[in-house]
């Protein structure tokens, strides 16, 4: 059987990542944290941007895109205002828009190695 609020979680991913692709984001991954004990969402999508005006105009770009194809507002937004690295929640789906240094330091899909990870190809 087709779990509906699965299919929700699965159409914002999918329209967060056309939002990242919009702006030219880099590096997508998705994880698929559903089977984590304790997890705080159901998917992380995590991708990186080449300076502080490019994460935040990702940041903009996922907003937009959920908003319109969706009509869903994110529930918090943090970072913005140094933009190297802006969290957006929509609470099953969380997204992690990073300069690339900083995410590698902080290395979120080490941290969950344990959730399976979809990697999308970059477009350009």
């Amino acid at each position: 059987m087709i779990n509906r609020e699965d299919l929700t979680s699965k159409h914002l991913v999918d329209t967060v990542v056309e939002g990242i692709q919009e702006k030219k984001g880099t590096n997508i991954a998705i994880l698929d944290m559903r089977k984590i004990d304790g997890s705080i969402c159901q998917y992380y999508v995590i991708c990186d941007g080449d300076s502080t005006t490019h994460v935040s105009a990702i940041a903009d770009s996922i907003q937009e895109f959920v908003n319109k194809e969706l009509g869903e507002k994110a529930l918090s937004i943090e970072g913005k205002q140094n933009a190297e690295w802006v969290l957006v929640d929509f609470v099953d789906v969380i997204v992690h828009v990073f300069q690339r240094d900083v995410r590698g330091f902080y290395n979120l899909e080490g941290l969950w190695a344990d959730a399976e990870r979809t990697d999308i190809e970059n477009l350009f």
